[in-house]
């Protein structure tokens, strides 16, 4: 699969489409994005998404997982089956935008671009269904939950590729940053795992005048920021990569009371299984063994999230060969580097290859920002680019 097969239209015809179906394709964008809904509560997406295809003559199958939905369409006797995703759900963040399609639900809004996701899956669909020229089996799989790092793990557990068979999967998300409407690809690990941890320091309070009467898990926790950033810099390996971010700290009320306990909140990002092994060893081990120095205990809640994106080398070439011969080397992001951010499109590819790529969107405000913005003028372009793969795929 490393390069690119004979197939269907040319590349000429399918950039036709989708330029004549970008305005539908963004008003489907606008409307989802006005309608934002919360993991496994996508119920208004899921109807909008299952009747466009239905009426556009797919085979459609609704609570997959809970609020998934695939779309199937199958043509002449191939036996090969793929596999599109897109994911659906919104994020609870109040938006600071004033578009006319903005969010109309407080607290809840598609700051990761989900919304143009589907938009861009649908305006592939609808074009595939109408023009596409393909032998096989194509499986359109809309995701929910992808934002608390569930869904696909709930599709997978509901039978998703013993119902829908695909022989390959692929995925992209947006990039703020990255050149608009230039697809990027990272063999092997591409996104970073993420896990979280809970560390409750546990001390004596007291009166802020007596500190010598105390156990002050405020100075425990402060050492404690500071002590977790050496895992990264003295136990991990220089040439891997580790995130370890206090994201909160709470304790105490009073500038004169000290509290009798301290809760931080924190995310760790790998890469490796074997750092991020590494790092359940040793956070916990370094929270209590600072903590004990200090005549305090630490109450440590490890838990694990999901796995590194791990782009199979094969199926990644395939994809890039598919922006190479769509849209010529201009299309493509040169040497982009994996990010540290994560996905839950991990545990698709560890079920079947497949390959997860970035979409560049131009400069904008970053990803789960209030202020964030889709950029429409890229759906058409990557509804190009699912058209040629899925043709190039089911040649």
């Amino acid at each position: 699969m490393t390069g690119l097969a004979p197939a269907g239209r040319s590349g000429a015809a399918i950039r036709t489409a989708a330029a004549e179906g970008a305005d539908e394709a963004i008003a489907i964008r606008h409307d989802l994005h006005r309608h934002p809904e919360l993991a496994f509560a996508e119920h208004r997406t899921r109807e909008r998404i299952a009747s466009l295809l239905s009426g556009w003559g797919y085979g459609v199958t609704t609570g997959v997982g809970g609020t998934g939905v695939v779309g199937t369409l199958r043509r002449g006797e191939g036996n090969k089956a793929l596999g599109l995703r897109a994911d659906i759900d919104a994020l609870p963040v109040t938006e600071a935008n004033d578009d006319a399609f903005a969010s109309g639900t407080p607290g809840r809004m598609h700051a990761c671009g989900h919304d143009g996701h589907t938009a861009i899956l649908l305006a592939a669909a609808r074009d595939l269904a109408a023009n596409g020229k393909f032998s096989g089996t194509l499986n359109l799989i809309f995701q929910p939950a992808e934002e608390v790092g569930q869904g696909a793990r709930r599709m997978i557990a509901d039978g998703l590729f013993e119902r829908f068979p695909c022989d390959a999967i692929f995925g992209l998300h947006n990039w703020p940053g990255l050149p608009a409407g230039r697809f990027g690809f990272v063999e092997g690990p591409a996104m970073a795992s993420v896990d979280w941890a809970g560390i409750e320091i546990v001390g004596k309070g007291g009166h802020g005048a007596a500190p010598h009467e105390t156990v002050d898990p405020v100075v425990v926790a402060a050492h404690l920021v500071t002590a977790l950033q050496t895992i990264v810099s003295r136990n991990v390996d220089p040439l891997d990569a580790a995130v370890i971010t206090v994201g909160s700290i709470h304790g105490g009320h009073a500038a004169n009371v000290i509290p009798d306990s301290v809760e931080l909140k924190i995310t760790i990002r790998t890469f490796r299984p074997e750092v991020r092994a590494q790092l359940e060893q040793r956070i916990p081990a370094l929270a209590r063994s600072l903590a004990s120095g200090f005549g305090a205990e630490a109450e440590v809640d490890y838990r694990l999230g999901f796995p590194s994106v791990v782009n199979h080398p094969a199926e990644t070439r395939f994809a890039r060969s598919v922006a190479l011969d769509l849209f010529g080397a201009d299309g493509v992001i040169e040497d982009l580097r994996p990010r540290t951010a994560s996905e839950d499109f991990a545990f698709l590819l560890e079920e079947r290859p497949g390959c997860f790529l970035f979409l560049g969107t131009g400069a904008g405000e970053p990803l789960h920002s209030p202020r964030y913005r889709f950029n429409d003028a890229v759906i058409a372009p990557a509804a190009a680019y699912w058209a040629r793969l899925a043709e190039a795929f089911l040649s």
